[in-house]
């Protein structure tokens, strides 16, 4: 009862940073200050004038279509995007062996994976709006992504030859432990001319006027796929779920440990 209480515990802590960083992402859509292109040019072009370039910057939000003209091309899939994710995992199976308290021993056979490739590329791109156009650094946002792939393929390959897959391609090692299943391809991106909602500090301190990660943390640097309505209820929805879960499982998790040691 005791080590029950302190999983509890445990996950009542985890919850914690997890309800803070959702409270945060909510402050952040709430505090940044609802913005067009035209508007943020304006802006920075009057402070320059007044006290010279490269010294202005806020955080704003604002809703736009992103647009590129050299965007990248998916690693397997070969579609044009601003971002994407590539990730493989190898599925597996390991036997092992169970020792009861009596000591008699089993053997289950259990499947398990292991992510054998991974690669996350991101470009900066333009976000057009009905007034204008200005340059995203996506350089460490929180991106919601479009899933594009996710197939799962029979091994058919001897250890440590090649592995395959469209454009995509990967020199095998010999794997480590278990029977080889097969791999499943996974392929995430953030498309061209697809509306997106970005969050972001809009600043002229490069040469050029952009929106890129803010410098304090407590900002949060997202582009999104959702509205912001749709974005702030996820987040709202988010805090009040981890604050909740928190609190049941620290409340259950401190009284089992007590019962345990009485």
């Amino acid at each position: 009862m005791t080590v029950f209480g302190g999983i509890l515990v445990i996950i009542g802590i985890i919850l914690f940073f997890v309800w803070r960083s959702q409270r945060n992402r909510l402050a952040s859509i709430r505090s940044a200050r609802l913005s067009t292109v035209a508007d943020i040019q304006q802006i920075a072009n009057a402070v320059a004038q007044e006290i010279g370039p490269g010294s202005w910057q806020e955080y704003v939000k604002l809703q736009g279509k992103v647009q590129c003209n050299q965007p990248l091309l998916s690693q397997i899939q070969q579609t044009e995007c601003v971002h994407y994710q590539t990730t493989v995992v190898r599925e597996y199976e390991e036997v092992t062996t169970q020792r009861d308290d009596q000591g008699n021993t089993t053997q289950e056979t259990q499947r398990k994976s292991e992510t054998v490739a991974s690669n996350t590329q991101s470009i900066p791109f333009q976000l057009l709006d009905s007034t204008g156009q200005i340059t995203v650094d996506p350089s460490g946002a929180d991106i919601e992504t479009v899933q594009i792939l996710e197939e799962f393929q029979p091994d058919t390959q001897q250890s440590g030859s090649r592995l395959s897959y469209g454009n995509f391609s990967l020199n095998l090692n010999t794997p480590n432990v278990g029977r080889t299943i097969g791999y499943r391809y996974k392929e995430s991106i953030l498309p061209i001319d697809r509306d997106v909602l970005v969050l972001g500090m809009a600043t002229d301190t490069t040469q050029e006027l952009s929106i890129r990660k803010p410098s304090d943390p407590a900002q949060k640097f997202i582009l999104s796929l959702k509205i912001e309505e749709e974005l702030a209820r996820a987040a709202s929805r988010g805090t009040k779920q981890a604050f909740y879960g928190m609190v049941i499982c620290l409340i259950a998790g401190v009284i089992l440990i007590l019962v345990g040691l009485i």
